[in-house]
């Protein structure tokens, strides 16, 4: 699936992605109760790959796996890698420590013999001592000069090479070799309690050792490389990146002979696995249920097709057709005739994209990421704590998580954390520091901001006195009247009174800046359509008099005149629609309280960098990927915006401008911790922190659907884990006329 709004690149660590966005922005009762317990908790849904030992699958045969897109650049260090960079280096690069199935990041015995700390004081020492069989695909083993090319890179010293990324890097004051080059003893100028996420992946020397190479040469190729399979071609008008096995790879050989990452539109890949060009990809609810329905889908044969072309023929139908066929009639029996071969032509086909689905599972689990509601703090109503705390607070976040995530069959647990997921040793529900849902308690935060019922409303001087000649004029006139009235003493003086009275009130009261009929009355007051003299109401207002408001305007909250009203950005591809049906909830949730959203959607190419990046939005709904190193990839996020020097504000990643510097120095100290527990306590702080601030809420954990052939095993769904591509492979060989075969 494709996510529209997951952020990428700065300065710091950028979180690997997804756009999360779309359908990857795709993507689930406010603050559930904090919890106290500490330590890790169960994964909310385990990985789901179909497992299987490696005696149990075949040697040989070729996988297609659907991306995105071919890989702007292959270089994982580069503001436009992405998360096809991601998968495909994962493949071909060492990973010193990945991440298992709980989210936490484990030593790798195909790079690494051993990792440790050696020494905190007076600074911090690592040591790695590298596996002495692990060696480049030109047979050169991976050793101290390749770590202290890629600190140079990376360390943001040499403004020569284009990084994204430098965090942790920056810290190393010197890499020496140790009794040889397999021993890599890194000293570290300052703490460093994420130290883990260095070197990974880590590149040859030949690719850091220069800018020209680091900057240009690894972006189409990687010549040498040190995983399972070797790059053996990049082709981006056919839309493909093909690997095949490393000869020279010293681990477990790949069971598959050759892996293909081929370029694939989400919104096409059900068209892609029923013609059989892929057999691995990411889908959308949508395909998902398309291959549930071909595992029921029935031949005609004995009765209709279980859904499809012909499903909604009965006996009755069947017979009248058969019976217009056959007849005497010569035109009405060839038309019937015709129509009878076309739906039999349409069945057949039907039936043999149903065969072909048929073929493929959905693997299903939750991603390592949570969708978020994103409220712009940086000018408006949103620049008020209350405001956004009070939004927060009217959602349900249940229903929200629940119409995503119950259609799927998997559990709607609410994330309780900013800085990490169900099952991750970090996690801690923190968000208690906000407060659970309470519509009246929203309603005081925004009445204590000064939004009310009615505040909509203000007096003008427009229309209180309308123009000085026609004040003027009403008062020569009433003045007349009153001559009037005393000297006859009738009942007709007598109406004329009260008519000239209500045309002193009418259109004393109109909503600030609204055009005429849209404006609201407020609590107490009245309307010129309340105060007509006879007749129909509003009939005889005069000139200029502004048309009566609905009734149900009457509760949107102002101030001072001023409606409260939020611009709702969304991305209007086809594979956003959960952002979407998640947006309309919200609208309806903030609508029952009387705030006013304005939608707005817009194309997924342009949602995230146009809108979210530039601040272009009040309200926004995009995803962040889950990391093994919150103190060195949550700071970012959540970092304090500061004026630059031209006087625009640098956010660093944090797209909400919501931030303090309490929070910054919590995520500071927790990255220079090395006592791990300490670490942890000091970023559940910081997290309390970060909803209480309610620039950001999470709503829950998205989906993670994966069509893959039901032959394959150890592939899917993977959870927090990094895929073993290694033991990727089939359980049973492909017959003739397999996926494999048909590309050929």
């Amino acid at each position: 699936m494709a996510h529209v709004g997951v952020p990428r690149g700065t300065a710091r660590k950028r979180r690997s992605v997804a756009l999360l966005a779309t359908g990857v922005l795709t993507i689930p009762v406010l603050a559930g109760c904090s919890s106290d317990s500490e330590g890790p908790t169960s994964v909310a849904a385990p990985q789901d790959i179909a497992p299987a030992s490696r005696d149990r699958v075949t040697e040989g045969s070729t996988v297609t796996w659907a991306i995105d897109g071919v890989p702007a650049t292959l270089n994982a260090f580069q503001a436009d890698a992405d998360s096809a960079t991601t998968r495909i280096t994962g493949a071909l690069l060492p990973s010193l420590f990945p991440m298992d199935a709980k989210g936490e990041p484990r030593l790798n015995p195909d790079y690494l013999e051993s990792a440790k700390v050696i020494g905190q004081e007076p600074k911090q020492v690592v040591l790695y001592k590298l596996n002495q069989q692990a060696v480049w695909s030109d047979g050169r083993e991976i050793g101290a000069p390749d770590f202290v090319a890629q600190w140079r890179a990376l360390s943001g010293k040499d403004s020569a090479f284009w990084t994204a990324r430098n965090a942790g890097y920056e810290r190393i004051e010197k890499i020496e070799r140790g009794k040889d080059d397999l021993q890599v003893r890194v000293t570290f100028s300052k703490p460093y309690a994420d130290w883990r996420s260095l070197f990974s992946p880590l590149y040859p020397k030949e690719v850091t050792g220069s800018p020209g190479t680091f900057n240009d040469g690894a972006r189409t190729t990687l010549e040498n490389t040190a995983g399972p399979f070797r790059l053996r071609s990049v082709n981006k008008p056919e839309g493909s990146v093909v690997l095949d096995r490393n000869p020279r790879w010293w681990g477990n050989e790949a069971k598959l002979e050759s892996l293909v990452f081929r370029a694939v539109e989400p919104e096409d890949r059900t068209d892609a696995l029923t013609e059989g060009a892929v057999d691995v990809a990411d889908i959308d609810p949508a395909t998902a249920n398309s291959i549930a329905l071909a595992a029921r889908y029935r031949s005609g044969k004995g009765g209709p097709p279980a859904h499809g072309p012909g499903s909604d023929s009965t006996p009755a139908s069947a017979l009248r057709s058969w019976a217009l066929a056959h007849g005497s009639d010569e035109e009405a029996a060839e038309a019937a005739q015709a129509a009878r071969e076309e739906t039999r032509e349409a069945i057949a086909v039907y039936a043999a994209e149903q065969k072909s689905l048929n073929g493929f599972a959905v693997r299903k689990s939750l991603e390592p990421a949570y969708t978020q509601l994103a409220l712009n703090g940086e000018s408006g109503p949103l620049s008020d704590d209350r405001v956004r705390r009070a939004i927060a607070r009217t959602l349900d976040r249940q229903e929200l998580a629940d119409a995503v995530l119950g259609p799927l069959g998997l559990p709607a647990k609410l994330p309780g954390s900013h800085l990490a997921l169900a099952g991750q040793p970090g996690y801690k529900d923190s968000s208690g520091a906000l407060g659970e849902q309470d519509t009246k308690e929203a309603r005081a935060l925004l009445a204590d901001a000064g939004w009310t019922p009615g505040g909509a409303v203000r007096r003008t001087e427009d229309t209180k006195a309308g123009s000085e000649a026609e004040e003027k004029g009403r008062a020569g006139k009433a003045e007349q009247k009153e001559k009037d009235e005393k000297a006859e003493k009738t009942d007709k003086a007598e109406k004329a009174e009260k008519d000239d009275k209500a045309s002193h009130d009418e259109g004393m009261y109109v909503v600030g800046d609204e055009k005429p009929g849209d404006g609201p009355a407020g609590d107490g007051e009245v309307t010129a359509q309340d105060k007509q003299a006879g007749g129909a109401r509003g009939a005889y207002a005069p000139t200029g008099t502004p048309a009566p408001a609905p009734a149900s305007v009457k509760d949107r909250l102002g101030k001072a005149g001023k409606p409260l009203s939020l611009r709702f950005v969304l991305p209007s591809g086809p594979g956003s629609q959960s952002l979407r049906t998640v947006g309309e909830k919200i609208v309806e949730m903030l609508d029952s309280i009387g705030i006013t959203t304005q939608v707005t959607k817009v194309d997924d190419d342009s949602y995230f960098k146009d809108h979210i990046a530039s601040g272009d939005y009040d309200l926004a709904l995009y995803s962040w990927p889950a990391t093994a190193y919150p103190a060195t990839d949550g700071r970012p996020i959540f970092a304090k915006p500061e004026p630059a020097s031209d006087g625009s504000l640098l956010v660093e990643q944090n797209y909400t401008r919501v931030g303090s510097d309490h929070i910054d120095q919590l995520f500071d100290r927790a990255v220079s911790e090395l006592d791990a527990n300490a670490s942890r306590d000091l970023l559940k702080q910081a997290d309390a922190r970060i909803w209480a601030a309610a620039g950001s809420i999470p709503l829950y954990q998205r989906p993670q659907l994966v069509a893959v052939d039901k032959k394959l095993a150890n592939v899917g769904a993977f959870g927090f884990a990094a895929p073993r591509y290694e033991d990727i492979g089939f359980t049973a060989r492909q017959a003739a006329g397999s996926t494999a075969n048909r590309k050929k």
